[in-house]
């Protein structure tokens, strides 16, 4: 049985020499890894990030950070 962190194989790209590897980074489209191999094909892989929403209690004093007293986790 597989789970989310079982790792992806690609076998098919074992014994290719990378000819360039590119790091495209968009906020909101995420971040994608392209490897550029020299027989003319690439690897390309897309990183989304996850929104998270969270809200916390806590107690606003005067000078420095407040103090969280309880987080909410929303998701």
């Amino acid at each position: 049985m597989s789970s989310d962190r079982d790792p992806v194989e690609c076998p098919q790209v074992i014994g290719k020499t990378i000819q360039a590897l590119r790091i495209f980074r968009d906020p909101t489209e995420g971040t994608e890894i392209q490897i550029d191999f020299e027989d003319g094909t690439s690897l390309s892989c897309c990183v989304v990030g996850r929104q998270t929403t969270e809200a916390s209690l806590m107690i606003l004093g005067g000078a420095g950070e407040p103090e969280v007293l309880h987080r909410l986790p929303l998701d």
